[in-house]
């Protein structure tokens, strides 16, 4: 029976997870559960995760949530999957582990609560909320740099001095690709600093080309869209900034 990946590609580990099995040619069924329609809190895919979450799999009889969880089992799992995803060697394979528990904890939070309230909280019909931003950019800034000295401290191209992209590479990288949702100015503000984690973000994408595009064209429209309602919020305070001098 072909495996089935539950997913919503607005979501960032729907993105990794979906990415990872067109790269390693994992014959697969997209399900798509459309967050915005709140079908990932119906009893159907209740069944399928009972969390709620996103992403899910279904292989067989076998049913599994949490996108690390998911990208581990894959790459055990199938064949003709590359060793540099998730080494044979185990102590490499602890290293990466360490780095996906990191992720959720650190990178996850503060791009996450950042993008929200700064930015998609009035489509999930939120608030914005100055104070969470900041308490998120705080996080988000220590995260990078983390990435930036820590994480990418070495020769390689990749996390923890790779020459080929693991697990960790590809679910990180999509982690900070929701960024691009945010204003241009305020996204180089945050990322201009860091230009390890800029080109460890591009050598990603071409590592996982043309794939990483396709997915990720959902984000690029949603971008897009944000950018039009920015601008047309931004002539309506330039309009009324007129109309009231003229009164």
């Amino acid at each position: 029976m072909k495996l089935k990946v539950y997913a919503d590609r607005m979501s960032q580990p729907s993105r990794a997870v979906i990415i990872f099995c067109k790269v390693n040619r994992i014959d697969f069924e997209e399900v798509r559960v459309d967050i915005s329609k709140r079908q990932h809190i119906t009893p159907e895919f209740k069944e399928i995760n009972p969390m709620r979450k996103l992403p899910a799999i279904v292989d067989g009889r076998f049913k599994l949530f949490e996108s690390h969880a998911i990208l581990i089992y894959l790459a055990c799992v199938f064949p003709g999957v590359a060793d540099h995803w998730y080494p044979t060697d185990l102590f490499k394979r602890a290293k990466i582990n360490s780095v996906l528990d990191w992720h959720h904890s650190n990178l996850r939070r503060g791009a996450v609560e950042y993008v929200k309230n700064t930015t998609l909280a009035p489509a999930l019909g939120l608030p914005l909320d100055p104070q969470a931003a900041a308490e998120a950019e705080k996080v988000l800034f220590s995260s990078l740099s983390n990435i930036e000295s820590v994480w990418l401290k070495g020769s390689g191209r990749f996390l923890l001095g790779g020459n080929q992209p693991s697990i960790a590479d590809l679910s990180l990288v999509c982690e900070l690709m929701q960024l691009e949702v945010l204003d241009e100015k305020d996204r180089s503000r945050i990322l201009s600093p860091y230009k390890k984690v800029q080109q460890w973000m591009e050598d990603t994408k071409n590592a996982t080309r043309p794939h990483f595009d396709e997915v990720h064209q959902i984000l690029f429209k949603a971008k897009t869209k944000l950018q039009k309602v920015r601008l047309m919020s931004t002539n309506s305070e330039n309009l009324k900034t007129k109309l009231a001098s003229r009164m």
